[in-house]
């Protein structure tokens, strides 16, 4: 008897409804944030290369906090290491999700976008590396072109006015979930100072204490916010990048349902935490980190040096080439045949997308190049250059397709039954065919009707007075 052939598993297909939801609530909030986002950093540009310069320099370097707490810090290093904490928060969180209820939880399934995420990370590095090599510039930036921003990729789509079809969403999302937790390692095992092992072990036992409360079913977030404010502190203190608490805190949640629960804790969480990380922390990182000096010679000099062609390049043709060949080659690997709605076309312009790198690329930079503001606006030029490059070339790509987005989207969501239910999740229920039989019928009546009273009107006008 012959051995039965394997089933090929489907790469990009439709979403379980759950799933379906829990990716459009996300992503919508994302997006939200991504416009503000947009708005910040434009206000930044604009107030940084205007006669008001000099405020916005006299703004962002303002000091306030505890000395004797070593938190007297600057309001963009108030933005970028504890604003920031709430978005590797929600990192945390998604991650965490991903892992135990989403696209991560079966290994087969979690493959190709695991893949795609680390040569999505890997090749921008590569190509900073070479472009570095090669001009004699530092590699000291090589982890500045490895990031992508969900919520600025997501703007760009609300402006161009392109809905993906939910399958391309998901594996954006799921993309960006493996890059951040990449870009946390990144962080974390690269830009750690002196260890001041004291208050490294402080935040270590806060930490312990967190995961005791929550085991344990202790509720009240007057309980849990200020411990998390003394696990930032003494993070912060410790030398290690205090985003890293943020993302410990958001794995930590319990991200599965149990019995009789609607949401987890975890997805409560993050429904409260999720606009203020994407509608006040990352803007306003983006309105004190995005403001450079913009001019001509300085925008000549991003293709000419080769720290910052290497950014630009690394987040344009990296990034690109890293996604969609990570994914091309773990599909022709691992089996999986490619949703047969969609094309590998479709892949390229999102993987082009995924070159949009703003929040954490700016914060690395900043990490790469302390001490050298000059070399970090340089820098922070080139992620804006590169991030406007990328989102141009996704903007084609992505129109060239816009009419089949539309239609594949309106199948996705089309509810002729009015149950709340789309129609593609209910086409296997007995029922579903039931209630469709129905309203067809009353459709054809109602149609038979009106002919009748548009034949009778005909009779009446055609009659002798």
């Amino acid at each position: 008897m012959p051995a039965p052939t394997p089933t090929r598993r489907t790469f990009l297909g439709r979403l379980s409804l759950p799933e379906r939801q829990y990716v459009a609530d996300a992503l919508r909030a994302e997006t939200v944030g991504g416009v503000l986002l947009l708005v910040a950093a434009v206000v930044a540009l604009v107030w940084a290369n205007t006669p008001l310069s000099d405020s916005y320099a006299t703004v962002r370097d303002f000091h306030i906090g505890p000395a004797a707490l070593g938190l007297d810090l600057s309001i963009q290093h108030w933005a970028a290491d504890g604003l920031l904490a709430v978005f590797f928060f929600v990192a945390g969180i998604e991650l965490k999700r991903e892992l135990v209820a989403g696209e991560l939880r079966d290994p087969k399934a979690a493959a190709l976008p695991v893949i795609a995420a680390i040569c999505g990370m890997a090749v921008p590095a590569l190509v900073y590396a070479l472009t570095n090599a090669i001009g004699g510039g530092s590699m000291d930036g090589w982890a500045v072109p490895t990031a992508t921003d969900i919520a600025f990729a997501l703007a760009v789509l609300a402006v161009i006015g392109t809905s993906l079809p939910s399958a391309l969403r998901a594996f954006l999302l799921t993309l960006a979930v493996v890059d951040d937790l990449l870009a946390i390692l990144i962080i974390a095992i690269f830009f750690t100072s002196d260890l001041n092992f004291a208050a490294l072990g402080g935040a270590v036992a806060g930490l312990a204490v967190f995961w005791l409360l929550l085991r344990t079913g202790v509720r009240g977030w007057y309980v849990y916010v200020p411990l998390a404010l003394v696990i930032w502190g003494l993070m912060y203190n410790s030398g290690v990048h205090a985003t890293i608490a943020g993302v410990a805190m958001g794995l930590m949640l319990r991200c599965t349902r149990r019995e009789g629960e609607e949401h987890s804790p975890g997805e409560h969480i993050e429904h409260l935490v999720r606009p203020f990380s994407a509608g006040i922390a990352v803007p306003l990182f983006a309105l004190f980190s995005a403001g450079v000096s913009v001019t001509g010679g300085a925008i000549g000099a991003v293709f000419t040096q080769p720290i910052t062609l290497g950014v630009v390049l690394g987040l344009v043709v990296g990034k690109t080439i890293g996604i969609f060949g990570g994914t091309w080659l773990a599909a022709r690997f691992t089996r999986a045949e490619l949703n047969k709605d969609l094309a590998w076309g479709d892949v390229f312009a999102v993987a082009s997308l995924a070159g949009i790198g703003f929040t954490v690329s700016l914060l690395i930079a900043e990490l790469a190049f302390e001490g050298d503001a000059a070399l970090t606006g340089e820098v922070k030029t080139a992620v804006l250059i590169g991030s406007g490059i990328a989102a141009v070339l996704a903007t084609v790509l992505l129109k060239l397709r816009v009419r089949t987005y539309q239609a594949l989207l309106a199948d996705e969501e089309r509810d002729e039954d009015e149950d709340g239910i789309p129609d593609v999740y209910e086409q296997d229920n007995p029922e579903y065919h039931l209630r469709m039989a129905e309203i067809y019928e009353k459709k054809a009546a109602e149609h038979r009707k009106r002919a009748q009273l548009a034949g009778a009107s005909r009779d009446g006008g055609d009659s002798p007075a």
